[in-house]
């Protein structure tokens, strides 16, 4: 029998066509599965500005979301107090079970000695309750870390910082005091 599969390449070609239905059907059947800890949170009746970062770590802006059909969902009442109260909203994406997610998270706890810093860990699979910020930073791949500057400090529209992938406590503190520095910015020429 393997001298014939061996021999025959209309054998290995069937052989390989139904290795790859079968990954194909596989792969089909994983996808969409979600999670079952989708909770409930208050909307609030006030849009929040929207924020964009292109590049990862350097905020920029972009103009408001719009409203009206095909809109995002309003964010949370509490992520929108935070931000109303002038305050670093800091929001971690993450996949529940996923080890540098984890190990991010717990980073996120030293910012409680922080004044003026709220903290929002967020399951992926409840993205889309915090597109308004998620699409506005561009937010393509978990664990991402979005650093949302106080109010005072933007004119208009806010501004965000993305950080993707494992952050150490020092890199996520980091990323706080940059989104509430105040100063002049000099541009990095090598």
């Amino acid at each position: 029998m393997r001298e014939k599969l061996n021999d025959n390449p209309r054998a290995q070609l069937a052989i390989v066509g139904v290795l790859l239905l079968l990954a194909g059907v596989f792969f089909m059947s994983t996808m969409g599965k979600g999670s079952a800890e989708e909770g409930k949170e208050e909307e609030s009746s006030a849009p929040a500005a929207a924020v964009a970062v292109p590049i990862e770590g350097s905020p920029t802006s972009l103009p408001a979301v719009s409203s009206g059909v095909g809109a995002p969902p309003p964010l949370p009442r509490s992520v929108t107090a935070a931000f109303a109260a002038d305050d670093t909203v800091v929001l971690l994406f993450v996949r529940p079970g996923g080890i540098d997610d984890r190990m991010v998270a717990a980073a996120l706890l030293r910012l409680h000695s922080f004044p003026g810093v709220v903290t929002f860990v967020v399951p992926a699979s409840r993205i889309a309750r915090y597109a308004e910020i998620a699409q506005g930073a561009n937010v393509n791949r978990v664990p991402a870390l979005v650093v949302l500057r106080p109010k005072r400090l933007d004119a208009a529209v806010s501004t965000a910082s993305v950080h993707y992938g494992y952050q150490s406590p020092e890199s996520v503190e980091q990323a706080v005091i940059d989104a509430g520095y105040k100063g002049r910015t000099v541009p990095y020429h090598p």
